[in-house]
């Protein structure tokens, strides 16, 4: 890689990372508040590619803060050259927004060893500009369809219910704290009704998944914390906060502020503004876990599919 790579890969971090703190220190986490409640892709939803494609770890934080900044109720970003090529125009004068992107790349080199050739795996990532169809015009229709539907609060959500069933998790009822319990693997959750809403319910019960998968038999995720409020503990619960994000995204349930995690603000700044790849780190754990609850999902095939949505 070469000094101008490596240059431009920090300022990637630092660009990012810089953003993520902004929003932080207005007392805003862009991963909670829903940005797209108006838009027919769904009251809540990752952000999307052109295509229909999610974007997936980092990206997801980047383009929700983006949104939050300046107010973007559509999910769809794409580059210029992607605008262009639907018959749209990005209008003068609007600012993109970053994004990377993340890939190896394989060279031959001559071991001085042995004398022989070997494959070397390099990783690399490249940041790009993308920006919100809401800063393009003459895009076909269907871009801009309005939500059509709402989801109501007052009753418990099937496919989230389905979902963190099929997790198999220990999810046990009582009490008024949420938390999981490590030695004993096991998640305590309040009873259904005791939550403002069912969002609030579905989010909290994510976020305790995601710290779920950090058991050693699963993900086996550890940052080293050694006491409540220490950099280890700050960032599990960044990652927590995140996984329950992404998984809020998925199944189209608004993640909800909770009151015990304005406290963690402080110690998240601390922790971006000591490492530029902080962020980085938690979004890919993030991601995992999530992809790990995913994974967890029954497979449903085609024929199976087509019944349901009919």
């Amino acid at each position: 890689m070469t000094r101008k790579d490596e240059t431009t890969r920090k300022d990637i971090y630092t660009r990012i990372t810089d953003q993520i703190i902004a929003a932080l220190e207005q007392g805003i986490k862009p991963w909670t508040q829903p940005w797209n409640a108006a838009h027919a892709a769904g009251p809540v939803s990752r952000p999307l590619r052109h295509n229909g494609q999610p974007y997936s770890g980092i990206n997801v934080l980047t383009l929700w803060a983006s949104s939050m900044e300046r107010h973007f109720a559509a999910p769809i970003w794409m580059t210029f050259k992607q605008a262009r090529e639907l018959g749209g125009c990005v209008r003068k004068g609007e600012r993109g927004s970053p994004v990377v992107y993340a890939n190896t790349l394989t060279r031959t080199e001559l071991d001085e060893a042995t004398g022989e050739e070997v494959d070397q795996t390099i990783p690399f990532m490249k940041g790009y500009t993308v920006f919100n169809i809401e800063q393009i015009d003459g895009l076909p229709s269907h871009y801009y369809a309005p939500a059509e539907t709402a989801l109501n609060p007052d009753q418990r959500i099937a496919a989230a219910d389905a979902f963190f069933s099929d997790t198999r998790a220990d999810i046990r009822h009582g009490g008024n704290s949420a938390f999981y319990c490590p030695p004993e693997d096991f998640i305590q959750m309040p009873v259904f009704e005791s939550f403002r809403d069912a969002e609030s319910y579905y989010a909290t019960l994510a976020h305790e998944c995601t710290h779920w998968t950090r058991h050693k038999r699963r993900l086996d995720r550890d940052f080293g914390r050694e006491k409540f409020g220490d950099a280890g503990y700050a960032r599990e619960e960044l990652v927590a906060e995140l996984g329950a994000a992404f998984l809020c995204a998925d199944l189209g349930i608004t993640l909800e502020d909770r009151e015990d995690h304005a406290a963690y603000i402080g110690s998240w700044l601390k922790v971006l503004k000591d490492d530029k790849r902080a962020i980085f780190a938690a979004a890919v754990h993030a991601q995992r876990a999530a992809d790990f609850l995913h994974g967890l999902q029954p497979v449903i095939d085609d024929d199976e599919a087509k019944e349901a949505a009919a």
